[in-house]
């Protein structure tokens, strides 16, 4: 019985083995599971593309190639973890914001609002600095990195949420501000995050990572209060972000 499969595996292989090259069984399999296994990997190599040996520089490792191609399946696995994504702060530089027409924020104190004014000479000093820092996260893109903004010298962080049925940017005090080390995706500190999104040398958009679609802008007319809009909006969406040494 033996010599017999023997036989007839070796017919089998040869039909689609390259030319010149032929299958030996050198042991009785020991198991019927064995005899399954060797069963079906000769099915695949049946089903693959035959191979003719060009030169006498064919090798051992061009055959083992051809079985390769032949037997391996892809497998791919998935993620099944539950577990929310979270944010984690990378690094916080300062910078400074302008608009599309130049203008820089400015703090309202009584409104605690930042406003889009064009500074004349002599009051730089009331420009706005920010701290922004800048957070990973393995599931997204580089594309778009999500930030959080911080007035520097206060505790007033940007922040977006919902107010009656529209998202719109607060100033917001954070007394611990360790509490943004890392956030949940699924936590209310999501309203501190905004995706930068570069759009060229220093310009970026700020768009909620709350509230997709919303981003920080600015109006057509000077000294109005910067805001949340969406893309179909008469706003300036776009930003020059200088990072400060």
């Amino acid at each position: 019985m033996e010599s017999e499969m023997t036989c007839s595996m070796s017919k089998m292989w040869s039909q689609k083995m390259p030319e010149g090259l032929d299958l030996e069984i050198s042991h009785h399999p020991l198991t019927m599971k064995h005899v399954a296994k060797l069963i079906i990997a000769m099915e695949r190599l049946k089903g693959g593309r035959s191979e003719r040996v060009l030169s006498t520089s064919f090798r051992d490792e061009n055959l083992l190639d051809i079985m390769l191609e032949s037997i391996i399946e892809e497998r791919i696995v998935s993620d099944t973890s539950s577990e929310p994504a979270q944010f984690s702060r990378a690094r916080e530089y300062q910078c400074t914001v302008s608009d599309d027409q130049k203008r820089s924020l400015i703090l309202v104190q009584n409104s605690m609002e930042l406003h889009a004014v064009m500074l004349q000479g002599g009051s730089e000093n009331r420009k706005v600095h920010l701290n922004m820092s800048t957070y990973v996260n393995g599931t997204l893109s580089a594309a778009a990195r999500p930030v959080a903004l911080g007035i520097k010298n206060t505790n007033l962080y940007l922040s977006c949420h919902m107010d009656g049925d529209t998202p719109t940017l607060h100033l917001e005090a954070v007394e611990d501000k360790s509490s943004l080390s890392t956030i949940s995706a699924e936590s209310e500190l999501v309203r501190f995050l905004f995706y930068k999104q570069d759009t060229g040398l220093n310009i970026s958009t700020l768009m909620s990572a709350r509230f997709p679609s919303w981003y920080i802008s600015t109006a057509t007319d000077d000294n109005k209060p910067v805001e949340m809009c969406q893309e179909t909006a008469n706003r300036y969406r776009s930003f020059n972000i200088q990072r400060q040494s």
